[in-house]
């Protein structure tokens, strides 16, 4: 029996008896579905894109953005400076693993940061061969997020994981990388409380032992075969030793849709992520950021890091983070302004684009960058090999 206390705590009252405020939903009664029987709107087969295929077009004004990027790019790796790719969800719904698999191989992308929605497309994608459902139908029908596997296996990864120190990413990429985890039994999770008791990883072992107990999960072997893992961006990093941190919302991500869902294990492993994020941009100095269509993690979480790494440098009396350059894409037009001149005043509408504004307060060099996603990263991949540029579309 595993030294922690279990408690089966009501819907209607707290710990301690008190009467709560609001019912809370009882998620363990949720229905789930297996994934087999999803309509899945995009297969893995059909969206990855070679990265030596020809570039789908982009503006002019784009073009050279991106060329500015690639020598950035070999600027800051020349001095060993960070490269960080902070990406929403749809650069994996796109088709851009490969082309991201690539950059990291060449040694041009050091880190990767993404949203909840990036792992379950990136799983889904090694897993399933397919992703993606009708939102709102979905919804309407209380199906949407509802599927078994990408909760289980999700939750499960992050869970087991912990125990060996990883966050989000890392315990993700391990899980596909090795098909699966073997869990310890309740007698050895017990040792582990009294070994680590006051450390943070007492907390994780109660976490783990209380789902399996809660949920009928065996210890030992969970073999899940992953047949697409070239789909997984997240995967091929931890194959490559690239760090990759996940940065979710509680109650973001489908997997928030599942009897499983466990809010203490998902921040435990995001918090991990924070604090190695943060050590990133610790290194950024002369380096680059690339905020490739994450309107709301990137911006939110690299403001965050780069206070914190400052706080650390004054104490130590070392100089701010600076020389580095910010490529802000997406398809929306950027609100009219010149972001090359700073923010906006607060009458100005484009004042209100997060995921512009916070990155042009973040010092350094500031560009946003208007095009599709997974075609920025694929020229920017065409940039940095110039003996492909001839296959390249042209610009529109």
């Amino acid at each position: 029996m595993c030294a922690c206390l279990i408690f089966s705590i009501s819907t209607e009252y707290s710990l301690f008896g008190f009467p709560s405020a609001m019912p809370a939903l009882d998620l363990s009664r949720l229905r789930v579905f297996p994934l087999s029987e999803r309509k899945s709107l995009a297969r893995t087969d059909q969206i990855l894109i070679d990265p030596q295929s020809p570039a789908a077009p982009i503006s002019p004004l784009a073009s050279a953005q991106v060329a500015a990027a690639a020598e950035r790019i070999r600027a800051a790796r020349s001095r060993g400076a960070q490269v960080i790719v902070m990406y929403g969800a749809h650069l994996i719904r796109n088709g851009a693993a490969l082309i991201g698999t690539d950059l990291m191989e060449q040694g041009w992308i050091t880190h990767l940061a993404t949203n909840g929605a990036g792992t379950i497309h990136d799983w889904e994608y090694s897993w399933l061969g397919a992703s993606t459902e009708g939102v709102a139908t979905n919804v309407a029908a209380g199906t949407f997020g509802t599927w078994d596997e990408t909760g289980h296996n999700l939750i499960l990864a992050m869970a087991a994981g912990a125990l060996h120190g990883l966050g989000y990413g890392g315990s993700l990429g391990r899980f596909i990388i090795e098909d699966g985890v073997t869990l310890p039994d309740a007698e050895e999770l017990s040792r582990m409380v009294v070994q680590f008791l006051g450390d943070p990883l007492a907390a994780a072992v109660c976490d783990l032992h209380s789902l399996m107990q809660r949920h009928g999960i065996e210890p030992g072997p969970h073999p899940t075969v992953h047949r697409w893992k070239q789909a997984s961006l997240i995967a091929q990093a931890w194959r490559l030793g690239i760090p990759v941190t996940v940065h979710p919302g509680i109650g973001y991500d489908i997997i928030s849709c599942h009897p499983l869902f466990n809010g203490a294990i998902v921040g435990r492993a995001a918090g991990e992520d924070f604090r190695r994020f943060a050590g990133a941009v610790d290194g950024l100095d002369d380096g680059v950021v690339l905020s490739i269509g994450s309107a709301i993690m990137a911006p939110q979480v690299f403001e965050k890091s780069l206070s914190c790494v400052h706080n650390l440098r004054f104490q130590s009396g070392r100089p701010p983070v600076s020389g580095h350059s910010i490529f802000v894409v997406d398809l929306q037009d950027g609100g009219g302004w010149d972001w090359t001149t700073g923010e906006p005043p607060k009458e100005h509408p484009a004042y209100y684009l997060r995921f512009c504004k916070s990155f042009s307060r973040m010092g350094g060099a500031m560009h946003y960058v208007q095009a599709d996603n997974a075609a920025f990263l694929h020229h920017l991949w065409h940039q940095l090999n110039p003996g492909h540029l001839t296959n390249a579309s042209s610009p529109a």
